[in-house]
């Protein structure tokens, strides 16, 4: 009887813990900043982490875990994770989505494919050099933008702490 209890156990929380199966469709893509830009400023009850990366970006896919951690930690607690691929549209079945379902993401995704950079890279924000990756935490009241690279959840939840007081 515990052996059928056990085996029904972990059948059901395999279930529940895989990670979906990413396809195009699950990707919500921007072809313009213009129409992206309202990501950027939400007026809700949330706050949000902003982070624009890409598979490329070897320190940006170095601290997808500790968003995805945060996700985890955080995603009941009115935190929502947005990450903000500027991957190459012709990569996007190739490289994106592979690499989404690999490393199990569970994160919002969105795809920005605005190649003119620097039409709106001051539009992000007038600190930004241009290299990724880079992180925006806002809501409301308050907005900062971080151009680093995160070495940590903790990191992460120490810049986070001051939106949720």
């Amino acid at each position: 009887m515990r052996l059928i209890i056990i085996v029904s156990i972990l059948i059901v929380s395999t279930g529940f813990c895989k990670a979906q199966d990413w396809t195009l469709d699950d990707i919500e893509v921007y072809h313009s900043f213009d129409a992206f830009e309202n990501v950027l400023k939400k007026k809700d009850n949330f706050t949000y982490i902003i982070n624009f990366w890409a598979t490329w970006c070897g320190p940006c896919v170095k601290e997808l875990p500790y968003f995805e951690a945060m996700n985890r930690s955080y995603g009941d607690k009115h935190v929502k994770i947005i990450l903000v691929s500027l991957d190459f549209e012709k990569q996007i079945e190739s490289r994106l989505i592979p690499f989404l379902n690999k490393n199990e993401i569970r994160s919002e995704v969105v795809l920005l494919l605005d190649k003119k950079e620097s039409s709106w890279i001051d539009r992000v924000d007038p600190e930004w050099s241009g290299a990724l990756p880079i992180t925006i935490v806002y809501n409301q009241e308050n907005r900062v933008f971080y151009e680093k690279t995160f070495h940590s959840e903790h990191e992460l939840e120490e810049i986070l702490k001051p939106f949720l007081n």
